[in-house]
């Protein structure tokens, strides 16, 4: 026989019972939640089993996350048009691809965008910064200036290739990278950019260049000296065109297009896809440009760059600003921007950066001499 509980410590059937049913509702709720994900992972699943290894319109994996691909424009479904997955696939000459040693595979707006510009089509390219757009562009450059020249050979070069950029910092990453790339097919290019000195930019022009790289200001003021001729370009790209119109360049992009070829293939490469940039393309590109959107057209960051912000009062934000230098640059392997919104406070920013700098310098000094003292001090 069991042993009988006192009446405070004997447990009521209602509560057993409440019991009972909160562990039934637990087992179905966990049921429930492992047949959803189940669900999910062959949803998944026979998704990318349809788009297949040649899909282009579904989604594809870039860095670990899935970001829609989108292509439209006249002709953009034939089997000509499929995206190149592999660099073999391209089928283009080793010199070329000589920029893409380094890479695995082509990121998805160069798999997307290469079948269309080396077919000479006009494009227009959305996808984020840092997505392997100057390579999306720059090789079918490469090849269509191969084309234009053809075999001869000692013979000065002439503009053929023209890339506009809103700022100097792009202009001159993507004259490195055109740079590099067109070593190998015996292709020079130039970078053209204010706040500088224009006697090297306009020998450069003068010994002959095949792609001429440039910001719209300088790029304007140096046509309008008679040095840098662009009647023989018949490709052109407007990199960050979203940008470029934003910061007030319509007049001098329009001025500067003008003066290429009428004959041209145009590429239009943004992060955003707003009103004047559409306005842009139908006047400057063909009635039925290839458009190849990666993840979406509206204004996002970039999922692939870590971005913690922080608000802060104007009282903290200097002191918030040394405690991070301090974090990631104490080892001084990594290198530092640090945006303002004025000029002044560039200057103000800068001084406030060197006397830091200035007290810990004589900080350091402090402790040294101190450390000499003691031992003078330990002798005597």
């Amino acid at each position: 026989m069991g042993r009988k509980l006192p009446a405070e410590q004997a447990e009521p059937r209602s509560s057993k019972k409440e019991k009972k049913n909160k562990k039934d509702k637990k087992r179905k709720l966990a049921a429930e939640a492992a047949a959803t994900e189940e669900a999910v992972a062959k949803s998944s699943k026979k998704k990318r089993a349809e788009d297949g290894p040649g899909g282009g319109g579904a989604g594809e994996a870039e860095n670990g996350a899935e970001k829609a691909v989108a292509v439209t424009g006249k002709g953009s479904e034939d089997p000509k048009y499929a995206a190149r997955r592999s660099f073999s696939a391209a089928e283009l000459p080793s010199q070329v691809l000589d920029c893409c040693k380094e890479f695995a595979r082509p990121s998805p707006i160069q798999a997307h965008s290469w079948p269309f510009l080396l077919d000479g089509r006009d494009l227009i390219g959305i996808a984020a910064t840092g997505s392997g757009k100057t390579i999306a562009f720059g090789v079918p450059a490469l090849m269509h200036i191969r084309k234009k020249v053809g075999g001869k050979t000692g013979k000065k070069a002439v503009p053929r290739c023209l890339v506009l950029s809103p700022t100097r910092e792009l202009a001159q990453q993507i004259a490195d990278v055109l740079s590099e790339a067109g070593t190998p097919c015996g292709i020079n290019s130039v970078c053209l950019y204010g706040g500088t000195s224009k006697g090297p930019q306009i020998a450069a022009l003068k010994s002959g260049v095949d792609i001429v790289i440039g910001t719209p200001g300088r790029m304007k003021d140096l046509i309008e000296m008679g040095v840098c001729n662009l009647n023989e370009v018949s490709f052109v790209v407007l990199d960050e065109a979203d940008r470029m119109l934003d910061l007030g360049f319509e007049p001098e992009v329009r001025a500067i297009l003008s003066q290429t070829s009428s004959v041209r293939q145009m590429v239009m490469f943004s992060a955003t896809w707003p009103l004047a940039v559409h306005k842009l393309a139908q006047e400057f590109m063909d009635p039925n440009p290839i458009k190849v959107v990666i993840g979406s057209e509206d204004l996002a960051a970039n999922h692939d760059v870590m971005q913690i912000v922080e608000v802060l009062d104007d009282r903290s934000r200097d002191s918030r600003l040394l405690a991070l230098l301090d974090k990631y640059h104490k080892a001084q392997s990594n290198r530092v921007l640090v945006f303002v919104l004025y000029k002044k406070e560039a200057a103000r920013v800068e001084t406030m950066l060197q006397r830091r700098l200035l007290q810990m310098l004589l900080h350091v000094d402090l402790i040294f001499l101190m450390l000499k003292l003691s031992l003078i001090i330990v002798i005597l």
